[in-house]
């Protein structure tokens, strides 16, 4: 292997209906660890995607378990070791399925964690109190100068997912989303829409949230990651377990910092960076953020079956 490999894995947005098709109709591996999910959770992850609608995927306490179900049956088929991996990182959610594939995590305590952590999100903010916005075109200054006005106005309102330069996501109280998308397009945002997600995440809203979700991850056993896991929080790698813990809690509250990640793998000496889940999201931000980087996307199966030149 000449030039390293990062793999990465996406979160809540990125499942669709009918997603993966192949891998469920092809890969025994891919179908056994959905079984593993049904078993964990009593949730039949498979039927949902395969029959369900939109609206069935879309709760949070349903998304979150079904996509580190999905990002993890993935990683089990291309039957590699972590050790083979020069970095790995998640998207919020998906920094659970890295900790999986870095046995940090068991697959099936990872699977308690998330379906809690997801329970305790819905909870900590009734439904239609909280909200979630994409604002495209703004600096991370302007925007962060936007909802820092608006907070200071008595409605919180806090940059949540800083996915590239111009492409961020904010989080908060309804009304001070409301207010957020009406400034960001004043002040000369290209977009600026509500997403489908009624858990706004990632602010300060959640630290309820986090408070019960540091109770259940007290009864869970992390282990040293075989290979280096950037999270969240401070885009850094750490062996050490108790830092990956907290690190883990104050996700939930705090922005996911993935342009600085994208940094962190400029700096290495990498060949490709694969996605590994459905869905392409991840990809299109690598393709703008990474130099001189081959991006494969597993969603697309052919570029799966070609696994043995991936590592």
């Amino acid at each position: 292997m000449s030039q390293g490999v990062a793999i990465v894995f996406p979160g809540q947005g990125s499942q669709s209906i009918g997603m993966l098709e192949l891998y469920f109709s092809k890969e025994k591996k891919f179908n056994y660890v959905f079984d593993q999910s049904k078993e964990v959770l009593g949730v039949d992850f498979k039927d949902l995607i395969l029959n369900g609608t939109s609206e069935d995927l879309s709760p949070t306490e349903i998304t979150q378990p079904l996509m580190l179900t999905a990002n993890n049956a993935i990683w089990e088929c291309l039957e590699i070791q972590p050790e083979q991996v020069v970095v790995m990182a998640g998207h919020s959610l998906g920094e659970f399925s890295a900790l999986v594939a870095a046995k940090s995590l068991t697959f099936e305590d990872a699977l308690t964690l998330v379906s809690s952590r997801a329970k305790f999100m819905q909870e900590a903010v009734p439904e239609g109190e909280g909200a979630i916005a994409a604002i495209i075109g703004l600096t991370y200054k302007d925007l962060n100068s936007i909802c820092q006005s608006i907070s200071d106005e008595g409605s919180l309102v806090e940059l949540a997912n800083i996915n590239s330069s111009n492409q961020i996501v904010v989080s908060g109280a309804k009304e001070a989303i409301d207010v957020a998308i009406q400034r960001s397009t004043e002040a000369g945002a290209k977009r600026a829409v509500l997403l489908p997600m009624s858990v706004p995440a990632h602010c300060a809203l959640m630290k309820p949230a986090a408070e019960k979700f540091k109770t259940a991850l007290s009864s869970i056993e992390i282990q040293e990651p075989k290979c280096n896991v950037i999270q969240n929080v401070d885009a850094s790698i750490t062996k050490d377990v108790l830092k990956i813990s907290e690190n883990l809690i104050s996700q939930i509250y705090s922005p996911v910092r993935w342009t600085d990640i994208m940094d962190s793998f400029n700096e290495l000496t990498l060949g490709r960076c694969i996605e590994c889940g459905p869905g392409k999201v991840l990809s299109g931000l690598m393709k703008r953020a990474l130099k001189d980087i081959q991006i494969i996307s597993l969603d697309n199966y052919e570029s799966f079956l070609d696994k043995e030149s991936l590592i």
